[in-house]
């Protein structure tokens, strides 16, 4: 059964899991991983999400303002040996619903070309391309997204 907290970026667990996703990315990005790196510091977030499988950390994400009314989704990941059990759409939906209870409108996030796996998973969720947004406009390896997310 996957249990999730809410937690902020000093959780071990979730620092941890940062650190794999950040080995992941820097072999898929190669020495493009430089210019991502300088968006994804994970000091002073407030809003992290940590998945546990049977007590084991399996997958995080973050979600951080981006607008008044919308939230921008950070660091999903999800370890290797719990992909395929559902963790990373557990992930999504409980960042969204906090994301709601922050008043925001809609999520946008970032991923690269070379997480096929991560692009699949935000189409699943509803997730719609957008044109790349913020720092990441231009960027040819990058692909934005939007949703929508209920108003309470």
């Amino acid at each position: 059964m996957i249990q999730t907290i809410r937690t902020d970026s000093n959780n071990a667990d979730f620092r941890s899991l940062v650190t794999a996703l950040d080995k992941l990315l820097a072999q898929r990005n190669g020495e493009d991983q430089s210019f991502y790196e300088q968006f994804n510091k994970v000091a002073d977030i407030k809003h992290c999400i940590v998945a546990y499988i049977d007590g084991i950390p399996a997958g995080c994400g973050a979600i951080k303002a981006y607008e008044a009314d919308g939230i921008e989704i950070k660091r999903m990941f999800v370890s290797q040996e719990f992909r395929g059990q559902g963790v990373a759409t557990a992930i999504l939906k409980a960042l969204e619903l906090w994301a709601v209870g922050l008043h925001a409108s809609y999520c946008i996030l970032e991923t690269g070309k070379i997480l096929p796996e991560a692009i699949a998973l935000y189409h699943k969720n509803g997730y719609s391309i957008i044109p790349n947004y913020g720092q990441y406009a231009g960027v040819e390896e990058s692909v934005c997204f939007k949703k929508a997310v209920p108003t309470d």
